[in-house]
């Protein structure tokens, strides 16, 4: 059993290391003939290896001229990243400003409001501070003369005096007591009333005295505030100022100050008035003038032909000569009276004129106007005087049967843009020449009309202020003069 045993053990250690040794054996064969296909391969690898390494080197090359680029498209775009950046920060800034200005405008807005509440309160009463807008001022009657407006105010100042007679100005003061005495409250509500009425009244007074054109609106209102405003204060004394009392004296207001603006308008109507006669005056005297001037012209004329009756010879045709020459002159001189006494006699007749004065008014400004004198160069030199600083040129100067009708006309054409509104007297209107040469030549066609702007003195000064200019401007003007 154990020889079996034995035999069978040696059996297959014999196969055991039959088998190691055969695969020993075929191990040696197969790595000696893979030995040759792993040299091919390896050298193929080494090949594909040395390839990749030139593409690497190739890409290395490639990637280290893209990190220059990329060095300088950063040291080039850096500062603007920066800027970006700061004005993103500047942004925010301007965001947190702007929040601070509209903080700022809305608190401007309340006090604003507020200064201009206490603005108009102020410009009631304090008449230097031009604080409230000028208005234009619509008159509340139509009196024509001033007289008939005194008479009114003192109709209106005699009917307040019967309200305060009647004690129907300030109202209340019933049933007061003092200590359980009606007497005594009796007493003290009358004196309640006077010092009302009294305060009232000097409010009304002090307005209506300084009213003027600028400051009519705030007296008015100055009235009604002090109404307000005292029997506010006497509302716990149940007194009051009667309205119609109020009425009277905003009347009383209204007429005084429409009674100036009236005496004004006929000082100046009486001016022009004034100035006409003076006109009609002068007239009258170049009349009585010129006929003196044919009285003696005539006789002269009856003299040489008186002579000439006793002459002949050289000195008859002497004569003949002068009495000619004499009767052409007394002929003309006896138009020149003709026209002097038709224009004396007959108010219509006279002269449209329109001049200009760009020196003192400047472009397109130009005066219609109209004058009855002999000579119309006569008032185009007064109205060229020392009030304005140099002379009027003359454009047409239109000789008219009915003056007035003819400067009329003209000034309605234009009315729409007279330079003052307020006075028509003041006879300026800004339109251009043309415009008024087309109307003048569409009434008249043989109007000799100039459409130069002569202004001599004017172009001279300004001329003569652009030496100074450019004499300052080159040093060479001297330190003194």
């Amino acid at each position: 059993m154990e020889s079996r045993m034995g035999s069978l053990i040696a059996i297959v250690a014999a196969i055991v290391f039959f088998c190691l040794w055969w695969g020993e054996k075929q191990k040696h064969s197969m790595y000696e003939i893979d030995k040759e296909v792993f040299a091919k391969e390896l050298e193929s690898f080494v090949q594909e290896l040395n390839s990749k390494n030139k593409e690497l080197d190739s890409k290395n090359k490639e990637l280290l001229e893209c990190q220059h680029r990329y060095d300088e498209i950063y040291r080039v775009y850096k500062p603007i990243v920066d800027l970006d950046e700061h004005i993103k920060h500047r942004e925010k800034q301007l965001q947190a400003i702007e929040g601070d200005i509209s903080r700022v405008q809305e608190s401007y807005k309340s006090k604003r409001k507020i200064y201009d509440e206490l603005k108009a309160k102020v410009a009631i009463y304090d008449e230097q501070l031009e604080l409230a807008n000028v208005g234009i001022y619509e008159p509340h009657f139509d009196f024509g003369t001033s007289e008939k407006y005194k008479e009114v105010i003192k109709s209106n100042r005699e009917t307040q005096k019967e309200m305060v007679k009647q004690q129907r100005a300030v109202i209340g003061g019933d049933g007061w007591t003092v200590n359980g005495s009606a007497a005594t409250g009796a007493k003290m509500a009358r004196q309640a009333k006077q010092l009302t009425l009294r305060s009232f009244n000097n409010e009304c007074d002090a307005a209506i005295a300084n009213t003027t054109w600028k400051n009519f609106d705030r007296m008015e209102s100055r009235i009604h505030r002090a109404f307000e405003a005292i029997n506010k204060f006497n509302k716990t004394n149940r007194i009051s100022i009667n309205s119609e009392y109020l009425t009277l004296k905003i009347d009383e207001l209204r007429l005084v100050h429409e009674h100036k603006l009236k005496v004004q308008q006929e000082r100046e109507e009486q001016a022009e008035l004034r100035r006409l006669e003076r006109e009609e005056e002068q007239l009258r005297k170049e009349a009585e003038k010129a006929r003196a001037e044919e009285l003696k012209l005539q006789n002269l004329l009856a003299k040489i032909q008186e002579q000439a009756n006793h002459s002949q010879g050289e000195e008859l045709e002497s004569l003949k000569a002068e009495i000619v020459e004499l009767g052409e002159e007394l002929k003309e001189l006896q138009r020149k009276n003709d026209r002097v006494k038709s224009m004396a006699e007959q108010t219509k007749l006279g002269y449209v004129y329109v001049i200009s004065n760009i020196g003192s008014f400047g472009k397109d400004v130009y005066k219609i106007g109209m004058t009855r004198r002999l000579d119309p160069m006569d008032r185009v030199r007064e109205l060229g005087d020392a009030s304005v600083p140099f002379y009027f040129d003359v454009h047409a100067m239109v000789f008219s049967e009915d003056a007035p009708a003819l400067e009329a006309q003209l000034q309605r054409e234009f009315a729409d843009r007279r330079v003052n509104l307020v006075n028509y007297r003041k006879e300026f209107f800004n339109v251009e020449l043309n415009e008024i040469k087309d109307k003048l030549l569409e009434i008249d066609p043989n109007v000799n009309f100039v459409d130069e702007v002569e202004a001599k003195e004017y172009f001279e000064s300004l001329e003569l202020r652009n030496q100074v200019i450019e004499m300052q401007k080159t040093d060479e003007m001297p330190d003194e003069i």
